[in-house]
């Protein structure tokens, strides 16, 4: 169950990048940044979101849900386990 999780999360992840990378910015030259363009500003009136903007949206839910289990499950597998639980310990000799 574990790996199939990770393997999903792994899928959501590069799917995540690739489509906000594909996306085309909304205001992003100098007249959108003091309002500008009507109604692409921050606050005008928005249209029926597209294709890519939902696709964007379930995948960054999903993401947040694969990350909560996986967050989860790691916690109940290593319980009471350290990153250097498997190193010894070596004390030097003090000096005198």
């Amino acid at each position: 169950m574990l790996i199939l999780l990770v393997i999903l999360h792994v899928i959501v992840c590069l799917f995540l990048v690739v489509v906000v990378l594909v996306q085309q910015g909304k205001s992003a030259d100098l007249a959108g940044a003091f309002g500008g363009q009507g109604s692409q500003t921050a606050f005008g009136p928005r249209g029926a979101a597209n294709l890519l903007t939902r696709l964007t949206t379930w995948s960054a839910v999903i993401f947040m849900l694969t990350s909560i289990a996986l967050t989860i499950s790691m916690s109940h597998t290593s319980s009471n386990r350290s990153v250097l639980s498997g190193m010894q310990t070596q004390s030097a000799p003090a000096k005198k």
